[in-house]
């Protein structure tokens, strides 16, 4: 076989295999659009791909807007009106040891113990108007005397004793009225 024929054969393979060669990149060209089109919406139809964007996107926004109207709709709720209150003194007076109990700034009227007072002690607090201030004075098993005071806006109204072992004295004001 000389060169040139030899060339010739080389040659005539390529263009025996020209019409197919022509062909594959149309083939190559096809199955690069069907995987895109699987990339796109998975079922090759390339329009599913845009329609889950869409449902994502209304989804997005649908949420967005109800976390939005939470962080706007801040309306506080109305705070009660305050309690109005007038100052009230108790003293306690004497000798020894007492437990003492008085009604303080509680609108629901319990009363606040001191275990083991040393005499003379004092207090003055705000106790909610309708509210009935009261300071109580018990003395301990080793007796002794004290006296109890109360004053409601500075004004002496009650004052009651107590004597011996475990005595007791109460003063109260009755209920405190609205005013000055």
């Amino acid at each position: 076989m000389s060169p040139k024929e030899s060339a010739e054969e080389s040659a005539a393979p390529e263009n025996a295999n020209a019409p197919e060669s022509a062909n594959a990149p149309e083939k190559a060209n096809a199955a690069e659009a069907e995987n895109d089109g699987d990339a796109a919406g998975g079922d090759g139809g390339g329009g599913g791909g845009r329609a889950g964007l869409v449902i994502a996107a209304v989804l997005l926004l649908a949420c967005g807007g109800l976390v939005g109207y939470g962080l706007l709709d801040t309306e506080d709720e109305p705070e009660p009106p305050a309690t109005r209150t007038a100052a009230v003194t108790y003293e306690v007076t004497g000798d020894g040891p007492a437990e003492i109990s008085y009604l303080g700034r509680d609108t629901d009227g319990a009363a606040t113990v001191v275990r083991h007072a040393e005499l003379p002690w004092k207090r003055t607090v705000q106790v909610p108007l309708g509210q009935v201030p009261t300071v109580a004075v018990v003395l301990g098993e080793k007796g002794g005397q004290a006296a109890c005071t109360l004053a409601v806006r500075g004004k002496h109204l009650q004052s009651a004793t107590a004597a011996g072992e475990f005595g007791r004295a109460t003063c109260s004001a009755g209920q405190l009225p609205d005013g000055g």
